[in-house]
Formats: C-alpha cells, structure tokens, sequence
C-alpha cells in the first residue's frame, strides 16, 4: 500500500485538477449560451432565404447560375469539414474524422479536395496528405459572417472554374447540449426543393427571376456556411461542458477512493503504533 503522503499528495493533485475541470464547464456553458442564442437567431432567416431560392429557382432555367447546373461528370468533390480548434471536448471531433474518412472511403474514384474549418481537423488531413484548397484556424469559437463571406467566395472561385464539380459541408449538428450527430450535407450544386409556401402564391418579381436569382445564391451559399459555423460552434461548447462535467465528476469519485485508501493506511499505522506500545508496556513488566 502506498505512504499516506503520497497518497495525500495525489488526493490534492486531483483536487486541483477538478478546480480546473470545473471552471472549465462553467466557461463552456456560458460560451455554449451566446452560441446557441446566435445559432437560434440565425435558423429563421437562413429558412425563408431557402424558400426563396426554391422559389424563384423553380421560375428559371438552370443554365441561369452555374449553382443551379449539375456538371455532366463529377472527377473532383470539394469538402468542407468543421471540427474545433481545440480539444478536451469528448468524441466532438473525432467523430467529425471518421464521417470525413468514411465519406472519403465512399467516393475513393473521385479526386477529393479538402477546405478545412479548426485545428484538428486541419492537423488530420495534412498528416495523411489530402488535397487542402483552404485552411481556417483562427475563428477561436467567435464566428462572424465575413468568416463564412471569406470560405464562400473561395468555393464560389472553385466551382465557377471547375476546380470542383461538387461541393459538400461535413459539421457536427447541434441536436442538444450534451449530443450533437455528424451530418454530411450537400452544397453545390443547389438542389432545389418542390412545394415550399412560396410556391403557393405567384409572386411580382423587381428585377426578374434571373437577375434575383444570381444576387440571392452566392448570399444563400455565404449564409449556408454560417449557419454551419454557428451550429457547430455551439456543439463545441455543450460538448466541452458535458466533457469538463464528466471529468468534474470522475474527479470527485477518484477523490472519495484516495480518501478511503488514506483513512485505511492512516487506520492501518495508528493500529501499528498501538500494537508498538502494547508490545513495549509488556516488555517492561
């Protein structure tokens, strides 16, 4: 059995550790608030702007936008994947790293380029030698729009060039605090769904169908990318806080087991000592 000192030793190393542990959930959980609250305030208007370009996608040619066109034969496959900077976040990204990989395993006969949103998922694919078009590192958990602007416009370049011939977005849905799913997406090109409201109504146009619809689909692809950034932003911090509270907790059990290995080893040599003395009184008679 290990010495009570070292044994307390330990006992306040995991204390300071479950400090920090703790500390950390906190931080999260605030972080997670205003993310959610971003990611909330954004779903409406991200919904009506895909009604809309459903709507007035449906009133024009295809060959209007080359979002709207599907390329004859898809040779490349741009992805965008979004995992977080930062670890202590449970299975946040690496859950993230085995639907890219599989996805990668689904379309091994098409060549696939990789535009990369966080460290670790940056990290993975550069040791294993993707093709990277883009990397974005730096966003820290505060997402702006011009961020999203900044990758759209890039992708938007790609695709108009034919760099890629499609384009998909790889990124941890918010489903609740503690869980979040890998979801696969497709971007481009846009896939236009049939009997939206505004499809119930027939609508005035100013300018026309076709001037709209090049104005809307690159903000409808910028606010896309957002809308992604946002939502998993927010599932880093509710997986963070659910990590931090689960180890917060492991703490305190590994805490209350030191304690009792102390109690016994402290038990065990006050019941030496006495012995000790028991045996020297009887030595003395």
């Amino acid at each position: 059995m290990p010495g009570m000192r070292d044994i307390k030793r330990k006992i306040n190393s995991v204390k300071n550790t479950q400090k920090i542990t703790k500390a950390m959930k906190m931080v999260s959980a605030a972080k997670m608030r205003k993310a959610q609250d971003a990611m909330n305030a954004a779903k409406p208007y991200a919904r009506k702007l895909t009604e809309l370009v459903n709507s007035i996608g449906s009133r024009v040619s295809k060959e209007m936008h080359p979002f709207l066109q599907p390329k004859e034969e898809v040779k490349s496959i741009g992805v965008i994947v979004v995992s977080s900077d930062r670890g202590l976040c449970g299975a946040f990204n690496n859950n993230i790293i085995k639907t890219f990989s599989n996805f990668v395993k689904q379309h091994s006969d098409k060549q696939i380029k990789v535009i990369t949103v966080g460290r670790k998922i940056d990290d993975y694919v550069r040791k294993r030698k993707y093709n990277i078009l883009d990397s974005y590192i730096t966003f820290g958990g505060r997402v702006r729009y011009d961020d999203a602007v900044a990758i759209g416009e890039k992708v938007n370049e790609y695709f108009i060039s034919d760099e890629i011939d499609e384009l998909y977005l790889i990124y941890n849905e918010f489903k609740s605090i503690v869980y979040q799913t890998p979801k696969v997406i497709k971007l481009l090109p846009v896939s236009l769904e049939e009997g939206t409201e505004m499809d119930a109504v027939d609508y005035l146009f100013e300018p026309n169908p076709a001037s709209l619809i090049k104005e809307i689909l690159p903000k409808f692809l910028n606010f896309n990318i957002f809308s992604v950034l946002l939502e998993s932003t927010a599932g880093e911090h509710g997986a963070r806080m659910a990590a931090m509270d689960n180890a917060t907790r492991n703490a305190g059990e590994f805490i209350r087991k030191l304690t009792l290995t102390y109690n016994k080893a402290r038990q065990a040599a006050i019941t030496k000592e006495i012995l000790d003395i028991v045996n020297g009184a009887e030595a003395l008679k």
